[in-house]
């Protein structure tokens, strides 16, 4: 009997040296060659990091999934790179021309923000697309994501890619995907995530990207963005007081496109962070470009403090989420950022309020598993639908009759009859129109979430985020509270415990955990789908007694969760 000679590790090197040769070969930019060149000389003179380097990039791939890519910008097919996103481009338009209609063109918009790169692999994308036989239309300058999925729809295009790696490390970028039609210009959900993965796999192993057709491709009119300018400004009355607001576009590229929107709405100018106001793909002034991130908003709270600001508004770098902060005489800042929780349950109050005017058709709230109850407590309220969904826009704004959705990580869609997916651009203006009309009434929006817990309940949230080295490690801890649930977090007992690994009502499989509580509380247990953590997210209400003894009820079961989920996890 013939037996299979086991490979060395000699052997294993040398296809991994093949590989990355291979990959040279193809690869059209000169700053991911010589990277590249360099470590497999490295390799070569027996350098071990080298090779450990190596195999960090070539033993696996960049997965294209419904977020459809995203990594740090390197040599290599783990990593974000012209041979990469070429050959993306090339699968994504042979899946367009698989589903067109017959004798249909099919077309994209391809939109790009001021990340290191974006541009270059903006227009790869738009002439390889453009070869393959697909109508490609490049947006006419850097833009934010919801300009591009604005176009999707806006010029009824077949697809949508913008490149962005949103609100990630500086070094990183990616590539989301849209689809038209019955899609309605959604990010792209399951099965067409595969079905686009399988051709661009299937371009990888046997295409050469230096021989891969390309062809010239059409840049859309000023007129498009124009449009989005004139349909986010309508979302907005004219303003019955003007707001001193400071806004900060966290070294991205969402400043432009607000002030004209803001202009045409009618609202005075915000005071500008102004080391942060023009795109920068190094983001010098904060260590991560998330408003989230401890730090990030330092900038704005000492420019608001300046100015004696009544509200700072912030955009993530491709303008797609929207952070908010209001005076706090308690903070050391002077300001509190709220968490999108807040946000979320006042830009849907105001929604509600604006939906139910219309009585023939009330349409849904919708948001994401992991983000506030408080939410379903308006819909209730005001007689309208409530949908949960997954995590993520992709599912959110595919809710039908959406009059508006959020999730808890500074998303807001409140325009989807124009964009359907998150926006932090029209988001600011409804939350600019609703403090203008606050302060015309002699109020604040301090004094509106105080309103908002005395009509709907006090709703207080949390979140635990813990990194792990070992991405298996996450598993074993699912396992164990599937096997071993828990009859208590902390000195609060359990109800009833809801397994979405299966699917749960209408929602598809997804390995999430929600624990819901005696008390009222709910805890959602789930893996990041972009990083090794596991993240843990608590919501607690609390209806009983006045402002005051609701908002301590409801903190004080949130910080006896927070202990008893710790212990259970860590």
């Amino acid at each position: 009997m013939a037996h299979e000679t086991p490979e060395t590790p000699t052997d294993r090197t040398a296809t991994l040296l093949q590989a990355a040769r291979a990959w040279l070969n193809q690869d059209p930019d000169p700053e991911t060659q010589a990277q590249l060149r360099a470590l497999i000389n490295a390799v070569g003179d027996g350098d071990t990091a080298a090779l450990s380097n190596l195999h960090s990039r070539f033993d696996t791939r960049l997965a294209f999934g419904t977020a459809g890519l995203r990594g740090e910008i390197s040599a290599g097919p783990n990593r974000m790179n012209r041979v990469l996103v070429s050959q993306a481009a090339t699968g994504l338009a042979t899946y367009l021309l698989r589903h067109a209609a017959p004798g249909v063109t099919p077309s994209v918009v391809i939109g790009y923000d001021g990340r290191k790169n974006s541009h270059v692999f903006a227009t790869d994308t738009a002439a390889l697309m453009a070869g393959a036989g697909v109508r490609a239309i490049l947006l006419p300058r850097l833009l934010p994501t919801p300009v591009l999925a604005f176009a999707v729809r806006h010029l009824d295009a077949s697809c949508g890619v913008m490149v962005t790696a949103s609100h990630n490390p500086p070094n990183d970028n990616g590539y989301k995907v849209y689809l038209g039609g019955v899609n309605n210009g959604a990010q792209i959900v399951s099965p067409d995530d595969k079905a686009i993965s399988d051709e661009i796999l299937r371009v990888a192993a046997d295409e050469h990207v230096p021989h891969l057709p390309r062809a010239s491709y059409e840049t859309a009119e000023e007129t498009v963005v124009q449009a989005y300018i004139a349909e986010t400004a309508s979302i907005a009355h004219t303003p019955r007081a003007q707001v001193n607001a400071v806004y900060t576009a966290m070294h991205g590229v969402g400043w432009d496109t607000t002030r004209r929107v803001l202009e045409k709405s009618g609202f005075d100018l915000p005071t500008l962070v102004d080391a942060q106001i023009a795109p920068d793909a190094a983001f010098p002034t904060v260590a991560f470009p998330n408003p989230e991130e401890p730090g990030a908003m330092d900038l704005a709270y000492e420019t608001a403090r300046e100015v004696s600001a009544e509200l700072i508004i912030a955009n993530d770098p491709d303008a797609d989420r929207l952070a908010v902060a209001i005076p706090d005489l308690s903070s050391a800042s002077g300001y509190r950022r709220l968490s999108g929780n807040e946000v979320g349950a006042i830009l849907g109050w105001r929604a509600a309020a604006l939906a139910t005017a219309d009585a023939s058709n009330p349409g849904a709230l919708a948001c994401s598993i992991v983000s506030s109850p408080a939410l379903h407590a308006v819909a209730d309220a005001y007689g309208l639908r409530f949908v949960e969904t997954l995590t993520g826009f992709k599912w959110v704004s595919r809710v039908p009759g959406l009059v508006y959705g959020f999730e808890e990580a500074l998303g807001y869609l409140v325009n989807p009859d124009s964009v359907r997916d998150k926006d932090g651009i029209s988001a600011a203006v409804a939350l600019l129109s609703l403090v203008s009309d606050l302060k015309s009434e002699g109020t604040t929006l301090a004094g509106y979430l105080d309103r908002f817990s005395e009509k709907f309940g006090h709703y207080a949230s949390g979140q635990i985020s813990v990194r792990v080295s070992e991405v298996s490690t996450i598993a074993l801890v699912m396992t164990r509270l599937r096997e071993s649930p828990p009859t208590h977090v902390g000195r609060i007992r359990v109800d009833e415990i809801d397994d979405f690994r299966w699917g749960l009502g209408d929602l598809p499989p997804s390995d999430v955990l929600r624990i819901r509580l005696t008390d009222g509380s709910r805890v959602m247990v789930r893996p990041s789908g972009t990083e090794p953590k596991l993240k843990v997210y608590i919501d607690t209400r609390s209806t009983v007694g006045t402002q005051v003894e609701r908002r301590a009820a409801a903190q004080a079961a949130l910080d006896e969760l927070d202990r008893g989920m710790r212990a259970l996890i860590e």
